[in-house]
């Protein structure tokens, strides 16, 4: 079983993916552009993030009306507390009046991971520290004989994308995992809902004050750990992984940044 889920994944993930990477790269150097395989990186990363652009809007569009509910849903929860069928049937009501399906959000995470590791795999692919054999591994899966690869120059703008900063002993490189945090930092901050909910339901007088205080410092010691934590140990991992993956998830971060300011500013206007 597992075997064929290996293929399934090798035919609908890894092989596709890595025939867009090198149709990038074969472009790009159609083009004579400088760093070809780093643009490819970028490119590749930008067709895959537009993609599931629907799927991601869908999402923040749900966790958006999941966060307005939020204080009704914390009323249903104190008022049927003893009696979990009628919170049930509640709480089902609730989400048909707001448009909500729960599982409809989950969709986006779903479909992404096998993309992504598909990307991971693809890249680590290129940066395996044996070029010769990369170029032979590739050309044995490539769609088209025109895409077939005789080189691979690594270089972009001065960067070894094959290079990890840790190996490299250089101190420009170590600006990669630094700039690798930050963008994670700021995902993080920008996917993070507002504390307007909370704030409401801290007027709720049919919330006891224990139950509140409790509530509010396991959602701040949980927003402190993605918020900070989260984007150290992205940072820290990235010193050890070639530059070329870190490319690939610092275009990934900037981009959904970009996603999701953008769907906020649609929100307030509206």
């Amino acid at each position: 079983m597992f075997q064929y889920i290996g293929v399934a994944f090798e035919t609908l993930f890894f092989s596709p993916i890595k025939n867009l990477l090198v149709f990038f790269y074969y472009i790009f150097l159609q083009l004579k552009l400088p760093g070809a395989f780093g643009f490819s990186i970028i490119a590749l990363t930008i067709f895959v993030r537009l993609l599931l652009h629907p799927l991601f809007k869908q999402q923040m569009e749900m966790t958006k009306k999941m966060q307005d509910i939020k204080p009704h849903m914390d009323k249903l929860s104190a008022k049927h507390k003893k009696d979990p069928k009628k919170l049930q049937e509640e709480q089902l009501k609730l989400y048909q009046q707001y448009g909500i399906n729960p599982a409809s959000g989950c969709l986006f995470m779903i479909i992404q991971m096998p993309i992504f590791i598909a990307l991971y795999q693809a890249l680590a692919l290129f940066f395996n520290g044996n070029i010769q054999k990369t170029i032979i591994a590739i050309n044995k899966i490539v769609y088209f004989p025109f895409l077939k690869v005789h080189s691979i120059d690594p270089w972009f703008f001065g960067i070894n994308l094959a290079m990890s900063p840790q190996k490299a002993n250089n101190p420009f490189y170590y600006a990669v995992p630094i700039i690798t945090a930050v963008l994670q930092y700021l995902q993080v901050q920008s996917s993070t809902p507002t504390s307007n909910a909370i704030a409401t339901v801290v007027k709720d007088k049919d919330v006891k004050l224990g139950k509140k205080e409790n509530k509010d410092d396991f959602q701040k010691v949980m927003n402190t750990q993605m918020k900070y934590v989260f984007p150290l140990m992205i940072g820290w991992f990235s010193m050890s992984l070639p530059i070329g993956l870190s490319l690939y998830w610092n275009i990934f971060s900037l981009f959904s940044i970009i996603q999701y300011r953008n769907i906020h500013k649609k929100k307030r206007t509206n």
